[in-house]
C-alpha cells in the first residue's frame, strides 16, 4: 500500500509511503529513498528506488521515497532528505538512507550527521555534491559515527565519478559491492533491489534480531 506524505519543513518536498503490510500498517523499519539529480528528471518513481522499495518491503520493511524541493546546488536537497529521515525517526523504530547516484551522495552526506541511523547504503555515488560536500569526507564521517554502510558500485559506470568513493570505502572496511554493469543498471534493478535489501534487513526488521550483524 503506498500513501502520499508531505514532509514538514520550508521547502516543498513531497514523497511515497510504501508499507509493506497490505492493511497500510506500519512496520518496525523504514528506508528512506533519495532519487537520483533531479536536473536530470530525478525523481522517487525512479526504477532503482522503486525496486529497493520492493525488496525492503518483501522484507517486511517500509520504504519513503521521496522527491526533492527547488534546485539547490546539493544544499537543499540534503535538507529535504534530513527532513524526510526525520519525519521517518518520529514514527519508525529504525531508519536506513539509501540514495542512487547523486542521491547516493545525499544519502552520505545525509547520515554523516546522523549518528542514529540503522545504516546507509548508496548506489553509484558521485564523489562530490558540491564545493562543500564530498562523499569521501562523509564516508570517513560515517565510519567514525559507526554507522553501518555498504556501498555499490558498478563496474563499468562512466557517468560518476565513483573511484575514489569506493576506494575509501575499502580504505575504512566498509562494505562494497560491485556489478557488472553501467552506471544506470540497465536489467539489474532487481538486483540492486535484492542487495540493499539484504545490507538493510538485519538491521530494520525486529524479527530479524537474531540475525542481526
Amino acid at each position: 500500500m503506498t500513501d502520499t506524505v508531505l514532509i514538514p519543513g520550508a521547502r516543498d518536498v513531497r514523497a511515497s509511503l510504501d508499507t509493506a503490510a497490505s492493511d497500510g500498517s506500519r512496520a518496525s523499519g523504514v528506508v528512506v529513498a533519495c532519487p537520483p539529480h533531479p536536473q536530470q528528471r530525478g525523481h522517487r518513481g525512479d526504477e532503482r528506488l522503486v525496486a529497493v522499495s520492493d525488496a525492503v518491503g518483501d522484507c517486511g520493511i517500509d520504504c519513503l521515497r521521496f522527491d526533492y524541493g527547488d534546485w539547490d546546488e546539493g544544499y537543499g536537497e540534503s535538507t529535504d532528505a534530513d527532513e524526510a529521515v526525520a519525519w521517518a525517526i518520529a514514527r519508525y523504530d529504525r531508519v536506513g538512507l539509501f540514495g542512487f547516484s547523486f542521491g547516493g551522495t545525499v544519502a552520505l552526506a545525509v547520515a554523516a550527521e546522523r549518528p542514529g541511523l540503522a545504516g546507509v547504503c548508496a548506489l553509484a555515488p558521485t564523489a562530490r555534491l558540491n564545493p562543500d560536500v564530498d562523499a569521501v569526507t562523509a564516508l570517513c564521517e560515517i565510519d567514525r559515527l559507526g554507522v553501518p554502510a555498504r556501498v555499490c558500485y558498478a563496474t563499468r559506470d562512466s557517468t560518476a565519478d565513483w573511484e575514489p568513493v569506493t576506494a575509501r570505502a575499502k580504505e575504512l572496511g566498509i562494505e562494497t559491492v560491485a556489478f557488472e554493469s553501467d552506471h544506470f543498471f540497465v536489467g539489474r534493478a532487481g538486483e540492486v533491489g535484492e542487495a540493499v535489501a539484504a545490507f538493510f534487513r538485519s538491521r530494520l526488521d525486529t524479527a530479524a534480531d537474531g540475525d542481526q550483524l
